[in-house]
């Protein structure tokens, strides 16, 4: 039998909390034997919702959390005053090696503080990064950082391609995934003052496939396996995506509803038109991890629902069954033994 992965999952955590974080932890403990997940947040909110549901008690355990991080609060006074929230113990679990993972769909601040002070980083990574993976035309690509590192430098920049091309050659399967680094143009003397430091310095890099720069409009195209950025860049690039990948699929179905003709077109293509629109679901592709940590901490959309939840928590698995963070720390240490 496959080894257990332990996931503390914020039952408090999102818009849609507890009632879609419990559904998606069922749903993952029904699909995926080789999982335990503890609930964390207030447990007689949480045993109530359990209670609508029939699954291998093994599997699921509370765990009592009296408070929660709401997500206006400021991040560190949060981490800080707040001892007994969802967030902070699921993290302290990680930390104390009860968990092997950490998800939330709560504060997005609160979750990428915690991640570094209560779990901590992997010893030479600089800056864990949120890596997101986005619906492209030739499948997916892994956008990072897309949302913890406004001010970040050229050297955090070259690892978070290193990490980024370790997830999706060992969580997607892609091989020697290529990497390119997000500018206004082709050409290698384009960009901001950050993008003209790092270039040069991924195109020295030997462990990974740099392939230069990538235009924002070529990344839906699936131009690059994994889309270097700091986190100013990659939350914009994320959010657009979001936004315009809403916006058309409104479109489509509202013009497949327009006319008795297109309602009688729609009927012949739904099966198709279903599969293609679902590859621009982001509840298909769970969670954005965040890298770099001594433990996995993940976190999912604040609108995430149940379908989201349980990808999410089957991600856990995989990261863990590929030990992406020893693989990770095994390249930092590299690096540190190069520089030497």
């Amino acid at each position: 039998m496959s080894e257990i992965t332990n996931i503390a999952l914020d039952a408090m955590g999102g818009d849609n909390a507890p009632a879609e974080m419990v559904r998606g932890a069922v749903d993952a403990v029904q699909k995926e034997p080789a999982m335990k997940v503890f609930l964390v947040g207030r447990g007689e909110t949480i045993e109530k919702e359990l209670a609508k549901y029939q699954f291998n008690k093994a599997q699921i355990e509370v765990i009592h959390a009296s408070e929660v991080i709401e997500t206006a609060e400021p991040p560190v006074n949060a981490i800080r005053k707040k001892k007994d929230s969802s967030i902070v113990v699921g993290m302290k679990m990680v930390r104390e090696g009860k968990a092997d993972a950490f998800v939330s769909a709560g504060s997005s601040g609160a979750i990428l503080v915690g991640g570094q002070v209560l779990v901590g980083r992997i010893k030479g990574v600089e800056r864990p990064p949120l890596a997101s993976l986005i619906p492209t035309e030739k499948g997916v690509s892994l956008l990072l950082d897309c949302g913890a590192n406004v001010d970040a430098r050229a050297s955090h920049l070259v690892q978070f391609a290193k990490m980024g091309s370790i997830y999706m050659e060992h969580v997607l399967g892609v091989k020697n995934p290529s990497v390119g680094i997000v500018n206004i143009g082709a050409e290698e003397e384009k960009g901001n003052a950050l993008v003209k430091e790092t270039f040069p310095l991924l195109k020295e890099e030997k462990s990974i496939h740099f392939t230069g720069s990538v235009e924002a409009r070529e990344i839906p195209h699936g131009q690059t396996d994994v889309v270097v950025c700091e986190a100013f860049a990659g939350n914009i690039i994320l959010k657009l995506y979001e936004g315009v990948g809403a916006v058309l699929i409104h479109k489509v179905k509202e013009g497949l509803m327009a006319t008795l003709r297109s309602k009688i077109g729609a009927v012949l293509i739904k099966p198709a038109l279903k599969a293609t629109l679902k590859t621009f679901d982001a509840s298909e592709y769970g969670g954005a991890p965040l890298l770099g940590l001594n433990g996995l901490v993940v976190k999912t959309h604040g609108s995430a629902k149940a379908k989201e939840v349980t990808n999410t928590l089957i991600q856990c698995v995989t990261f863990k069954r590929q030990k992406i963070n020893e693989k990770i720390r095994k390249c930092i240490q590299a690096d540190q033994l190069s520089d030497e």
